[in-house]
């Protein structure tokens, strides 16, 4: 028998047996070793797959969340800047109505200082009468014992009327 390039059928064998062998061996590691190798790489893969997800969601919604709050932010400026208007017409309205109280009370402090300087001058009138009632009997007095004549009792009159004052009889 010839060789062709030095093989023979036990090598054939061999080489077969061993491709066979080689074979299930691939099959029984991949069952084994490749397909929970590969499964784990899948799962990772998927895992890191749905992390990426997740963050772009938490990002979205973080974004989401800042113009919210941002908008939040203007509307509270806002509501200050309302609140502060309202504020201040309180206080406007408030102040008014004081200066109105204000005004009334001064009025009725005028009103009742106008009152009690009427009661004043009458009281004084009053007394300026009794005053006059009294010189007049004085000079009445003085005319009857002195028994004089008009022209005396004119100059008496005057005499009397100097000394009270001209501004007693004019108030």
């Amino acid at each position: 028998m010839t060789r062709l390039f030095d093989l023979d059928f036990q090598l054939l064998h061999d080489t077969v047996l061993l491709a066979i062998s080689v074979f299930v061996l691939f099959l029984v590691m991949s069952y084994l070793l490749f397909d929970p190798v590969r499964k784990m790489l899948q799962d990772r893969q998927n895992k890191i797959k749905s992390d990426i997800d997740d963050a772009k969601t938490d990002k979205e919604e973080a974004a989401k969340m800042k113009a919210e709050y941002e908008a939040k932010l203007k509307n509270i400026e806002k509501e200050a800047e309302v609140i502060l208007s309202e504020a201040r017409q309180k206080a406007l309205k408030n102040e008014a109505r004081i200066v109105d109280e204000a005004k009334q009370e001064a009025a009725r402090i005028i009103r009742h200082a106008n009152e009690e300087a009427l009661l004043e001058k009458n009281r004084v009138m009053d007394e300026v009468k009794q005053e006059m009632i009294t010189v007049a009997s004085m000079m009445a007095a003085k005319v009857v014992s002195a028994q004089i004549d008009t022209t005396i009792q004119n100059a008496l009159v005057e005499e009397t009327l100097k000394e009270m004052g001209d501004s007693t009889w004019q108030s």
